[in-house]
């Protein structure tokens, strides 16, 4: 019965989370629809899907898995030009772009989740601030590999440089895929607000039934007590690798949501550097830390906000530092937490009570 009870508040709360986002979704088709958004806001929506993927992703490996990972950038960054390299190889050979974005958002995936297989075996031997800075270097190091490789296509196939486009030695009929520091230009904008949603929901139905499956249960006793965990016989490696790496695929989904919404996708510090990598984080602390509908939350009020008060513009930056310091004391102050505790206990009584 206790179980059951158990059950049934995992997925009350599951559900509330899939509603929110579904809420969200059509209250802002209902906005766009009768032209009560400004077209700034309008080309919010399709990356704003692709940070709160980031956001949830994250959530797995620094609230679950209790790693500090500062690398979710790069991850991104390969999802987002492996998939757009495709695209753009294929874009005349295959002509449906449904199915095109769905084999991309595979690639991408798939080439993000590998590397963080490749990265997490060595690195998650690693702790705390030592394993920070190796995963930031990584994604560092993605980002500018990025900006020195040349790729083109001719008839006679596909030609690699990392010195500058004339040492492809390209034939006349060859095109240039990845220009370096210009990135690849021409990707097809197969991203879409509905699309963008679509894959909210798989990424959050993932990470949730990760979490409340038997494996999500070895990763939290990881988090908890490592010496313990290993004690009882679970696998350390298999599951911290695990949850690194299905972070880092779910994390490339988000590259490739990123990508097929530009014109000109370029591997700038702005986009997979280190200042995105730190404003991920901040979604996913601001949220509370293994709180995956916080991170939801923090992600749309922090990318929508500074948007929403552009009206404001004298006091636009005062209004978001205030709304950024209320989410971090409401979540992190001791005083509020023993509140919502209190709130939350005094409402269980009540529900007793009425029962």
């Amino acid at each position: 019965m206790k179980n059951m009870k158990k059950m049934n508040k995992m997925t009350r709360d599951n559900l509330i989370t899939y509603l929110m986002v579904f809420v969200l979704f059509l209250v802002m088709q209902i906005l766009v629809s009768s032209g009560n958004v400004s077209s700034l806001l309008q080309g919010l929506l399709v990356p704003l899907c692709a940070y709160i993927i980031l956001a949830v992703s994250l959530n797995l490996t620094v609230g679950i898995l209790g790693e500090l990972s500062l690398g979710h950038a790069g991850f991104m960054c390969v999802g987002a030009f492996t998939s757009a390299f495709f695209s753009k190889c294929m874009v005349n050979t295959i002509p449906i772009a449904g199915v095109r974005y769905f084999l991309a958002l595979l690639i991408g995936a798939a080439a993000a989740g590998i590397c963080g297989i490749l990265v997490g075996i060595p690195v998650l031997r690693l702790k705390g601030d030592y394993l920070a800075i190796v995963t930031l270097a990584f994604g560092e190091i993605i980002k500018n590999i990025m900006n020195i490789l040349f790729i083109g296509r001719d008839s006679a196939g596909f030609h690699f440089s990392t010195t500058d486009a004339r040492a492809l030695g390209l034939l006349e009929d060859g095109e240039i895929i990845i220009n370096g520091p210009q990135g690849i230009t021409g990707t097809p904008k197969d991203s879409t607000f509905a699309v963008g949603v679509i894959l909210i929901f798989v990424t959050l139905f993932i990470v949730l039934n990760l979490i409340h499956s038997r494996s999500g249960r070895a990763i939290m006793s990881i988090r908890d007590n490592r010496i313990a965990a290993e004690s009882v016989g679970i696998n350390i490696t298999k599951y911290k690798l695990m949850a690194f790496s299905v972070s880092a695929a779910l994390a490339g989904v988000a590259g490739v949501i990123y990508a097929h919404n530009l014109a000109n996708l370029m591997a700038q510090p702005k986009n997979f550097g280190y200042n995105m990598s730190i404003m991920i984080l901040v979604f996913v602390v601001l949220g509370g830390i293994g709180n995956i509908r916080g991170s939801v939350i923090a992600a749309i009020i922090l990318t929508l906000l500074p948007e929403l008060l552009r009206g404001l513009n004298d006091y636009r930056m005062l209004i978001y530092a205030v709304v950024f310091i209320a989410m971090m004391l409401f979540n992190w102050s001791p005083k509020a937490i023993a509140w919502r505790e209190k709130y939350a206990a005094k409402l269980k009584r009540g529900k007793k009570k009425e029962v």
